[in-house]
């Protein structure tokens, strides 16, 4: 049983952003909400915190909205062998110990597998990087430094580390500096190939140049190369394929305040008055998820980004969903993202 466990007891009234703060600092992956008397009411997990998010959720919303009320539990005495294959059969990493309706333990699952992915990773790295220059004038914007290490390489390691080592980079403004730094990826753990733009081909444009030998059956992860994350990647393949997506975006959760009262008329009469409004919005974090069935489909040296292709596959009738991400996120486009990365990193466990 773990020691650790009353480090995530959380309150029904505290925060969804509370709840995260617990699983993201502990390595428990799960947060248990109970009351005054510590009687169990329910358990968080970073899955019911993304539906919560998808039903328009807030962070600042009670955790008891997204809590699951009727969690598996155990009493005392349970074998470890009983204990793993309930965890194994129910798909959960943790089951709270009761005794008396008060919590007393939590049991985790004793082997958690390290596991390897054949599925290919798909790294944008061609881009001209305008916004940063003249940091850009001679070096591409995903061999900047973050830290003591460029940003692609951070990238490619956070994908290693996560069981992916089938890379693909495309490439086009200044491609020798990525290919002589990564070479055949041998002493990253990986293996990569590269795909070399002539032409800027939009960030769709660029699967139709991936090799048609890659699996009919396996998802690819796409990711452009400046943005720095720590999110999930095994969780988000998983999402995808346990929905039956034809292609997955990973989304931020995005406010944007309008700086005026907003009135809302009906002809010449107000019918409500906000003062600041404050809009919430989901924005494209640059991480899909695509089946074989729309990457394949893309023709070679044809221009075309991914908004404007899985439009396209939606008017299809394509399975197109959004993950929402609540991990840290940072699209370093901006001078000033650039300089923010340059703090974070460090407390970020990718450096």
């Amino acid at each position: 049983m773990t020691q650790q466990w009353k480090n995530v007891l959380i309150k029904p009234d505290n925060t969804i952003r509370d709840a995260l703060e617990i699983i993201n600092r502990e390595a428990l992956r799960i947060a248990l909400v109970v009351n005054d008397a510590q009687e169990l009411l329910g358990v968080v997990t970073d899955g019911d915190i993304r539906r919560g998010l998808l039903n328009n959720l807030e962070l600042a919303s009670h955790v008891a909205l997204v809590m699951n009320d009727k969690p598996i539990t155990v009493g005392t005495g349970v074998s470890s062998n009983k204990l793993n294959a309930l965890m194994s059969s129910h798909g959960i990493l943790s089951i709270p110990v009761i005794e008396n309706g008060k919590v007393i333990g939590l049991e985790t699952i004793q082997t958690v597998e390290k596991r390897s992915y054949e599925n290919p990773v798909f790294i944008m790295a061609g881009g001209f990087g305008t916004r940063l220059k003249p940091l850009t004038d001679s070096c591409p914007k995903p061999m900047l430094k973050i830290g003591n290490k460029p940003i692609l390489e951070t990238v490619i390691r956070s994908f290693v580390r996560s069981g992916f080592k089938n890379l693909y980079i495309s490439t086009h403004y200044m491609p020798t500096v990525i290919m002589d730094y990564f070479g055949n990826g041998e002493a990253f753990d990986a293996n990569i190939h590269y795909v070399h733009e002539d032409n800027p081909l939009g960030t769709g444009g660029a699967l139709g140049l991936l090799p048609n030998t890659l699996s009919d059956d396996l998802p690819l992860i796409m990711m452009n190369g400046d943005v720095l994350t720590n999110v999930d990647f095994e969780r988000v393949l998983q999402y995808h394929c346990d929905n039956s997506a034809d292609a997955t975006i990973c989304v931020r959760e995005y406010d944007y305040q309008i700086p005026y009262g907003v009135i809302t008329g009906d002809g010449n009469k107000i019918i409500s008055m906000q003062e600041k409004p404050v809009h919430h919005f989901f924005v494209n974090a640059g991480i899909y998820v695509v089946s074989p069935g729309i990457f394949k489909s893309v023709p070679k040296n044809h221009h075309i980004d991914m908004p404007s292709l899985l439009e396209g596959r939606m008017q299809q009738k394509d399975n197109v969903l959004m993950f929402p991400i609540h991990e840290y996120w940072l699209d370093i486009g901006r001078m000033d993202d650039f300089k923010r990365a340059q703090i974070d990193i460090y407390s970020l466990g990718l450096d």
